[in-house]
């Protein structure tokens, strides 16, 4: 008796009931577009400028392209995201290898706090603080590293406030 007729039904039953608990679709239980969304500019309470347009930005494309609601500019959405921008951070990670005193890479971090309510109810549906970050290696430059690196800060920070909107229990 040849093992390989017995080891391929038991493999492929094996790989189809790994895909059993997929869900097609937003993990909140909503149809995907059904509802709006409307961002409004954050406040930037940090002594770094030009974080606002970046996280904008990232915040409209993250939502956008998880599909999950539909974004609305023309101030009639569903739910109105609001926030501030508290801190701009930034962290040592490592030092140049002669010299211990000069920061070689830093961790960067944007902490918002974001509020997510409905427009009709005015029920906060999300208040919380978020964060997001990046590693960058500074060459010399410290300002140009960090204004290259500010949109992906943002980006992440957009992905993990668009993660607590669209898998929210609210």
């Amino acid at each position: 008796m040849r093992p390989l007729p017995l080891l391929l039904p038991g493999c492929l039953a094996l790989i189809l009931s790994g895909c059993a608990g997929y869900k097609l679709g937003p993990s909140n239980g909503e149809r995907a577009g059904t509802r709006t969304i409307q961002v409004n500019p954050f406040e930037n309470k940090s002594p770094e400028p030009r974080l606002i347009e970046a996280i904008a930005d990232s915040l409209r494309k993250t939502l956008q392209q998880d599909g999950t609601y539909r974004l609305n500019t023309r101030n009639e959405g569903d739910i109105v995201l609001s926030g501030a921008v508290m801190k701009f951070e930034r962290e040592y990670l490592s030092f140049q290898p002669r010299d211990v005193v000069t920061p070689r890479d830093y961790r960067l971090a944007i902490i918002s706090h974001v509020i997510a309510r409905e427009r009709q109810s005015g029920k906060v549906l999300l208040e919380r603080d978020v964060r997001g970050h990046s590693t960058i290696r500074v060459d010399g430059d410290l300002n140009s590293a960090e204004r290259q690196a500010v949109p992906l800060v943002a980006e992440d920070l957009a992905r993990n406030i668009t993660a607590l909107l669209v898998d929210g229990t609210w």
